[in-house]
């Protein structure tokens, strides 16, 4: 993991407590950033991450700001590629009915690390049949 010029003052992303599944990653924003209802923008978190082949890295939101705000990433999860270089930037959709400001060094989402498991297809003629067959959404009931 690598710091991007500018985002020395801020920290790494880490694990608020011992049981967490997710790191917690922060605003790189120069100024404050304004997010209308309905507005969605990437925001950098001023890092490049080098993941491990044979996993990725899950974006998540933050279930606080999910709840109170409306603040949510609208790809959830979102899959950083262990072969992407870039910086880690985070898409967060206000849908709530406020502006919410993003300040540098705000928690914005949390990081997930998994492993990728890979398969190679081979085309059939006919899949082999199921009780459930092509029963869609809501086909296997409510209860």
């Amino acid at each position: 993991m690598t710091k991007l010029p500018g985002a020395e003052d801020l920290p790494l992303p880490a694990y608020a407590t011992e049981g967490s599944a997710g790191l917690d990653l922060r605003a790189a924003v120069t100024d404050p950033v304004s997010l209308a209802p309905g507005e969605r923008r990437a925001i950098p978190t001023g890092l490049t991450i080098a993941i491990p082949a044979g996993y990725e890295a899950q974006v998540r939101p933050r279930s606080g700001l999910a709840l109170r705000h409306g603040i949510t990433l609208p790809n959830a999860p979102g899959t950083i590629d262990s072969d992407f270089r870039g910086e880690v930037q985070v898409i967060l959709a206000n849908t709530g009915s406020e502006r919410f400001v993003i300040t540098r060094g705000d928690r914005i989402a949390q990081m997930v690390l998994a492993p990728v498991t890979r398969l190679d297809w081979s085309e059939v003629a006919e899949l082999p049949s199921t009780d459930r067959g092509d029963g869609g959404f809501g086909s296997t009931g409510s209860k």
